[in-house]
């Protein structure tokens, strides 16, 4: 299967220096200091214009208190666009599913065909709260999984959808245009919990970026899963990514990252962090330990995004040919959705996409774009 190549909407806004995700410190740190770029429909409106002509298939909307609305946000930009698809996250503890399947049909015929959901359970209990929710970390995993098989329930069905569950008791559910095929639907959690409910109900699995061994050891766990229910799952994995063209010049931006991040900031996000439930967040801090001395975890991965920013804290760190080396390494492993960002996400999009990106496709591992995408 080829590499399916995404990139990243900031709707947090962006900047030269890492910009935290939910980690408690961005909208304090971000405002104060020198360009910062904000969310603007404009300036989102031109990352997912160059994403849409460098040949990425969609952009990853993000989904917290700490960033604007994915749904509202994407289907603005979906009319400055005419090819790009839109990874929309979204909490399912937040809206009804059946709410959320006439959403999807609805955006599904106004883009196009351009949507595809991710599905994010939540691991922060302080923002859960901030929405009213106050489940444990297993029973919002149990209603995630009840919440897809409605969605696809309502979705597929030309007679109206009757559900009884522990957290969901629809009846006589329907949608307008139903029967359609619900858009594909990403996930991620590095929980036992999360990985069943991975293995049953969605398409593709999802893990922020660690190690080959140890992603290698989840892709083996999910694909048994899976199997054990009778299904198949494929995955992806979310990276930042340094591309250069030289080695020397991506270590060198990774060191000018880490130098403007002073330790209170590294010790604040950390304390943040250690609140979270989410078992994927530990792993991420575990990978560093809060050291700004030990961040490169394995060749060309570089853990420093982790210390001052909360969820995916790793970078693809090289000349275009070593980033292209490592995604080729996790592509052996059995990913094919690569889910990429870099900050700014307008230069490091060209960055990527006229290096490692064209090294990718001469390889014969990425599909050539379409649609008039540069190649």
């Amino acid at each position: 299967m080829p590499i399916h190549l995404h990139w990243y909407l900031p709707t947090n806004g962006d900047n030269r220096d890492i910009v935290g995700s939910g980690d408690g410190s961005q909208q304090t740190l971000s405002a104060v200091r020198s360009g910062f770029r904000a969310p603007t429909v404009d300036y989102l409106g031109g990352i997912a214009r160059a994403a849409e002509q460098l040949g990425f298939e969609a952009v990853l909307t993000p989904t917290g208190t700490w960033c604007e609305d994915a749904w509202i946000t994407t289907a603005a930009l979906s009319a400055v666009t005419t090819r790009l698809k839109f990874l929309v996250a979204f909490r399912p503890g937040f809206i009804s599913p059946t709410l959320a399947a006439h959403q999807a049909a609805t955006f599904q015929r106004v883009s196009g065909g351009r949507l595809l959901l991710n599905v994010v359970t939540g691991g922060d209990p302080a923002e859960q709260r901030r929405f009213g929710d106050r489940l444990g970390h297993d029973e919002r995993y149990d209603r995630t999984e009840e919440f897809l098989t409605v969605l696809r329930g309502v979705s597929d069905a030309a007679e109206p959808f009757d559900f009884r569950g522990r957290y969901y008791d629809v009846e006589q559910a329907a949608i307008p245009f139903a029967p359609y095929a619900p858009p594909a639907i990403f996930f991620g959690g590095a929980s036992p919990a999360a990985q069943r409910v991975a293995a049953r109900t969605v398409d593709t699995y999802l893990a922020w970026g660690e190690t080959p061994p140890q992603i290698a050891e989840r892709i083996e766990h999910v694909r048994k899963l899976a199997a054990e229910a009778g299904r198949a799952v494929s995955f992806g994995i979310r990276f930042h990514v340094l591309s250069r063209d030289t080695s020397a010049q991506a270590w060198a931006e990774a060191d000018r990252l880490i130098s403007r991040i002073d330790d209170e900031r590294i010790a604040q996000t950390q304390r943040s962090l250690a609140a979270s439930e989410s078992v994927g967040q530990q792993r991420m801090v575990a990978l560093h330990g809060g050291d700004r001395r030990t961040l490169e975890i394995y060749p060309n991965i570089w853990a420093g995004y982790g210390l001052v920013r909360g969820g995916a804290g790793t970078a693809i760190v090289g000349s275009h040919e070593e980033v292209a080396d490592r995604i080729a390494e996790y592509h052996a492993l059995g990913i094919d959705h690569f889910i990429l960002s870099g900050q700014p996400h307008l230069e490091e999009a060209y960055h990527f996409a006229e290096g490692a990106g064209v090294e990718l496709r001469r390889r014969g591992l990425v599909e050539p774009p379409g649609n008039g995408a540069r190649p």
